[in-house]
């Protein structure tokens, strides 16, 4: 958490800031835990006065601010990760001692971007184009989950031995994708968490994929999931609402909303998964469920 619908939305909450100038910019001292800052923050800083931002991108669970090129310096990337608890806010943070970016915009309307994070596990990394490829290209990121296809999975995953569950959260096969979505896009697909990956059929993985973009388009649409300690908001400090439309996740021993069947929730790889065993029964390759 944050993941693809979360870091979309704060994509979208910034994208109005292309076309501005950054006129200032410092990584407060006043923070707890520094985060991991590529460069250096003074000299990240200095190479981002006096920018102006052409677009922002998102590269899987990443927001990357496109810097026009200029006499001195090449087109380059700003590229945040927020991790599990990194926003990008373009009003007051939550806390002041746990801003780890603030950037002076020459707008009266936005006057800054703010990157904030509570636990400071993100990242901030400035990127040329080649610096971007190695992070954020088609060698480290799979097909994004808004457009995955049963064909790019099978290609990733088809023959793993992993677990289908964690296998989806491995940004090489397919980017976006963590553990709440991945928990509700195998509960709409009707597949067991806990099946290998090699023992799916091509239609299974037309059923993981079709569920992927239909439930990543709409966790989108509603601005992402704001659950726990809420402390995910939007760019301008507005809860997401998905999390009124999970099915399993969080839901441990509640009545699952098809059969009624309690749900459960087991650890795969350190991360708590949810499931109904009733609508989620193992398969095997080729068969039908059993």
């Amino acid at each position: 958490m944050p993941e693809l619908p979360e870091v979309e939305t704060m994509r979208r909450g910034i994208a109005h800031l292309a076309g501005l100038r950054i006129d200032a910019a410092a990584f407060p001292r006043r923070t707890r835990r520094p985060i991991s800052v590529s460069p250096a923050p003074r000299t990240l800083a200095a190479q981002l006065i006096g920018r102006s931002i052409v677009a922002v991108h998102r590269y899987g669970k990443r927001v990357g601010i496109e810097l026009m090129a200029d006499r001195h310096r090449p087109r380059q990337w700003l590229v945040m990760e927020p991790r599990m608890t990194g926003q990008l806010l373009v009003t007051e943070p939550p806390t002041t001692v746990h801003v780890r970016l603030e950037l002076v915009l020459a707008s009266r309307r936005v006057p800054r971007l703010i990157f904030w994070d509570r636990r400071g596990l993100g990242t901030v990394t400035l990127l040329d184009e080649a610096g971007l490829q190695s992070v954020c290209g088609p060698q480290r990121l799979g097909i994004d989950g808004l457009v995955v296809t049963a064909a790019s999975l099978q290609r990733s995953l088809g023959e793993s031995r992993r677990a289908v569950k964690p296998a989806l959260l491995d940004q090489r096969a397919v980017a976006g994708i963590g553990n709440i979505y991945a928990a509700e896009i195998l509960f709409a697909a009707g597949i067991d968490p806990r099946v290998p990956c090699r023992r799916l059929a091509e239609t299974d993985w037309e059923k993981i994929a079709s569920a992927a973009r239909r439930i990543l388009a709409k966790a989108v649409r509603l601005e992402g999931s704001t659950i726990g300690d809420a402390t995910y908001k939007t760019a301008d400090n507005r809860s997401g609402r998905f999390q009124r439309h999970h099915r399993v996740y969080g839901r441990e021993g509640e009545p699952c909303l098809h059969c009624g069947e309690p749900v459960q929730r087991i650890v795969q790889t350190q991360r708590a998964t949810f499931f109904c065993p009733r609508c989620q029964w193992r398969q095997r390759r080729g068969s039908r469920r059993l």
